[in-house]
């Protein structure tokens, strides 16, 4: 059975026999709501590659501290990927954020599409992408990764280009497209982006704009995948051609 894992703001000094201590919202969800106890198991992780496995020495209203056994230090995997998400309706959002960060995704960015149904604005938008960072680091924590994927603000189609332009390697998937993601060679490392449009699909506009800064319009195949599913389904048709699934 796997340990669970709890993220901590750092792990800094961490070694064999220190002991780490755990507050704040996350200690509260292990001990009221996970019942956690003193022996056992657990692992903590700073979300930036370092963790460290150990016993719960105590637990607390709001906090718990953990002796430590063994720590680790995973490299930042390459290459890394950033998916860029047309804002879907509803809580399929959420559901997107949540594949994509037990798939792997190091980067996922919100996209206010001209066809995306969904609007954030205001209070909404505040809420909205602090429900896609939650829903990030549960799915980090359920999947056990040393690196906490970052979700950034909402970007617009003129953030996206600035975006393409840098990448060592970026993707548009599109129904129309002729060109079979499978047919392009895959960097090992750099940053691979990939861009899943809205239920209404990406504009002409749009898809010119991303063209015109270097991304590749790509199909995956005759099936037209919800915007929800799409990205996962891509990333790991990606990562099945690198290192990091070989």
């Amino acid at each position: 059975m796997s340990l669970p894992v709890h993220l901590v703001e750092s792990l800094d000094g961490a070694s064999p026999g220190t002991l780490v201590e755990v507050t704040g919202d996350e200690a509260h969800h292990a001990v009221a709501v996970r019942r956690l106890r003193e022996g056992e198991q657990v692992v903590l992780t700073d979300g930036r590659g370092t963790s460290a496995t150990g016993s719960v020495a105590s637990t607390g209203k709001r906090v718990f501290s953990v002796t430590v056994e063994s720590v680790a230090q995973e490299p930042r995997p390459e290459p890394a990927i950033t998916v860029v998400q047309a804002l879907p309706k509803g809580e399929r959002g959420e559901l997107a954020v949540e594949v994509l960060t037990e798939v792997g995704v190091d980067r996922i960015v919100p996209w206010a599409a001209s066809r995306s149904v969904a609007v954030w604005k205001g209070e909404r938008a505040t809420k909205s992408h602090a429900k896609w960072q939650a829903t990030a680091r549960e799915a980090a924590k359920q999947s056990r990764r040393s690196w906490l994927p970052t979700v950034t603000p909402l970007a617009s189609t003129a953030d996206l280009a600035a975006l393409v332009a840098e990448a060592d390697l970026a993707l548009v998937l599109h129904e129309n497209a002729t060109l079979p993601l499978g047919a392009l060679v895959v960097p090992e490392a750099g940053r691979v982006v990939l861009v899943v449009g809205p239920e209404g699909g990406i504009s002409p506009d749009e898809l010119t704009v991303l063209a015109d800064a270097g991304a590749h319009v790509v199909r995956l195949g005759a099936e037209v995948l919800r915007t929800s599913t799409a990205g996962v389904v891509a990333v790991a048709a990606v990562l099945a051609r690198t290192s990091r699934w070989a």
